[in-house]
């Protein structure tokens, strides 16, 4: 087995299943780590315990104040969340990338501030690779509830997502999809770039730290340990290290490395795990008369936007969903809390006829990602009184969408994070970033951290595509190599 690389990527999602290929299609000899299993459309049905436990990461949760809790969704597989999430494919807004600047101090070439366009041939490359199209087929569900929407004077819109139209709009998604319609990274980038003898890549490898060592101009990374499938510990060189584990667990990986820790402190490091962004969801189900049959659309059909905006709201709803039976009967709450007994027993038989919109907030970066001191994670999450204005004001008014267009009772679910971002932002300003404008360490060189922990302000809309984009803008810098890390 080899143990010598230009690069090591670890973490398959968005971002690390990208910048993996986009090197090793450029030439680069690269390893791919994943600490998850590497399943594919075989592997995918429609059995929501099983996908839970087979390539989800064990559920993860952040207390909140007043008793409640956050609950953290992700992949835990090759391609990463991208192999369970709803393929929505939205480039960020300008508003939303005008904020990056101001948290870290981000430029695109040292004076001028980063701005959207300059992600744009980024995101081109993207859409091209995934098949990015617009999807008008609505199902039954999406037609109930838009009349209400148009009541309350907003606008339904059909979504791009990075489906083919090999989709069936089973509502699968979340359990991956059996079809390959759904493109994530790991039918897309990964799989063309290991089909044609370009990219290694390991599965069941779980990274327990990058190898960082002082050397006469300063800290450098040299490698990775990791321990895989079998439990042997594995030593790993590299030129370059890529650590893309996703925004909960790239601080971490970084802190059990020794940065952050006596000897290793600086205002950088200091802020590994700082400015956690949760993008904060709810569910919020109407009940109607008829069969709608929800959970089977592909899960997110068509959104409104009139509320994106801070100042015009600061929430983006998302039509239609429903989670799957376990998750449903287990987070359904209203004003008196969770539903139990009669109420819950009438409400899960009726399945069928209740149609959801998913309402994700905007935030503030106020979360964190800890490591304790007996090495386990902690997670704080504190909103702030906006945070909170906007968390309910998008629960009222996808109530109020609901009873418009006939719902008959209204119920949703406890709040959850399925769009991490920050931890390890990019920035030109040392003291509020991790890493600068091209994502490596402003301590260690060599190492480049490159995937959602890069965002310096949560996005407005679903970040998958940005993190994608971002990747490649990463890989298109390691391949021109201006620092000489990659050379012969």
């Amino acid at each position: 087995m080899r143990t010598e690389f230009d690069v090591v990527v670890v973490g398959s999602g968005a971002g690390g299943g990208v910048v993996a290929s986009e090197l090793a299609q450029r030439g680069r000899d690269v390893l791919l780590l994943e600490a998850g299993p590497h399943l594919t459309a075989a592997d995918f049905v429609r059995w929501e315990a099983k996908a839970t436990h087979d390539f989800w990461w064990p559920l993860r949760l952040a207390p909140l104040t007043g008793g409640e809790a956050l609950a953290f969704l992700g992949g835990r597989c090759v391609g990463g969340t991208t192999t369970i999430n709803t393929k929505v494919a939205l480039r960020a807004h300008e508003r939303d990338v005008a904020k990056w600047h101001a948290a870290t101090g981000l430029t695109s070439d040292g004076t001028t501030p980063f701005a959207a366009p300059d992600l744009d041939p980024y995101y081109d490359r993207v859409e091209a690779v995934l098949g990015v199209r617009e999807r008008r087929d609505w199902q039954k569900s999406v037609h109930t509830v838009e009349p209400g929407f148009r009541s309350l004077g907003a606008e339904l819109e059909p979504v791009r997502s990075y489906t083919d139209a090999n989709c069936m709009s089973c509502g699968s998604c979340l359990q991956g999809c059996s079809t390959n319609a759904g493109k994530s990274t790991m039918n897309t980038y990964i799989h063309d770039a290991c089909a044609a003898g370009l990219l290694e890549l390991r599965a069941h490898a779980t990274v327990e730290r990058v190898v960082i060592e002082d050397a006469a101009g300063g800290m450098r990374a040299t490698g990775v340990e990791y321990v895989d499938g079998d439990g042997a510990r594995v030593a790993v060189d590299a030129r370059v290290v890529v650590v893309a584990g996703g925004a909960l667990n790239t601080p971490q990986l970084l802190v059990r490395s020794g940065l952050g820790g006596s000897g290793h402190a600086s205002p950088s490091t200091a802020a590994i795990g700082r400015h956690l962004g949760v993008h904060p969801v709810r569910l919020v189900y109407g009940l109607f008369d008829e069969p709608q049959d929800a959970h089977m659309v592909y899960p997110i059909t068509a959104h409104c936007m009139d509320h994106q905006h801070d100042e015009d709201g600061g929430f983006v709803i998302e039509a239609t969903t429903i989670q799957d039976p376990i998750a449903f009967a287990t987070t359904l709450c209203d004003e008196q809390g969770p539903l139990w007994g009669t109420r819950l027993v009438e409400a899960v038989r009726s399945f069928r006829r209740w149609v959801g919109l998913l309402a994700m907030a905007n935030d503030d970066n106020n979360a964190a990602v800890v490591v304790e001191e007996d090495g386990g994670e902690r997670f704080d999450v504190e909103f702030t009184a906006a945070d909170l204005e906007r968390i309910e004001s998008g629960l009222r008014f996808s109530r109020e969408v609901l009873e418009a267009a006939g719902a008959t009772q209204v119920y949703w679910s406890a709040l959850a994070s399925t769009h991490v971002q920050g931890t390890c932002r990019m920035g030109d300003d040392p003291a509020q970033s991790v890493v600068d404008r091209n994502g490596e360490s402003h301590d260690v060189k060599r190492l480049f951290v490159g995937d959602a922990s890069l965002v310096p302000r949560t996005l407005s809309v679903n970040p998958s595509l940005t993190i994608m984009a971002l990747a490649t803008r990463l890989a298109e810098h390691l391949d021109a190599d201006p620092a000489g890390y990659l050379a012969a």
